[in-house]
């Protein structure tokens, strides 16, 4: 299974068109989880200005390997990562991993009522595979 196959299929990417998920990839900092063969078993993104602002993304560990420490991994490699220190602001996303998160510093919105989103939930349905 490949990363976009998996991400096509969650809950917060259904559907997602190939040609989107890789305008995605070239527009964000990326990290792969691997196994000692080298098979792909997760991946994250941050789409990041690399000096104030940073927003986490399309955090995924291949059922397979669920609970062996992957999205720990993954998060590790995330906040160690030498252009992403000291920023000012992280967000995220997330319907049931609050848990992790929050051993990263993520917490609730402190002032939710000064943010605002434009979210089309179906914007992937029917969607053509073009750049």
């Amino acid at each position: 299974m490949t990363v976009h196959g998996w991400l096509a299929g969650t809950y917060w990417a259904k559907g997602l068109p190939r040609a989107v998920f890789d305008r995605s990839v070239d527009g964000s900092l990326c990290f792969v989880l691997r196994d000692d063969a080298g098979s792909v078993r997760g991946f994250a993104r941050v789409v990041t200005d690399r000096a104030t602002f940073a927003y986490l993304a399309d955090v995924y560990v291949d059922e397979a390997v669920r609970g062996q420490g992957g999205a720990t991994a993954i998060m590790n490699a995330v906040s160690a990562h030498p252009d992403l220190q000291g920023l000012r602001r992280w967000l995220l996303a997330t319907r049931d991993a609050h848990g992790l998160y929050e051993r990263y510093g993520f917490t609730p919105l402190t002032h939710p009522e000064r943010l605002m989103q434009r979210h089309d939930p179906d914007v992937y349905r029917g969607a053509r595979d073009k750049p």
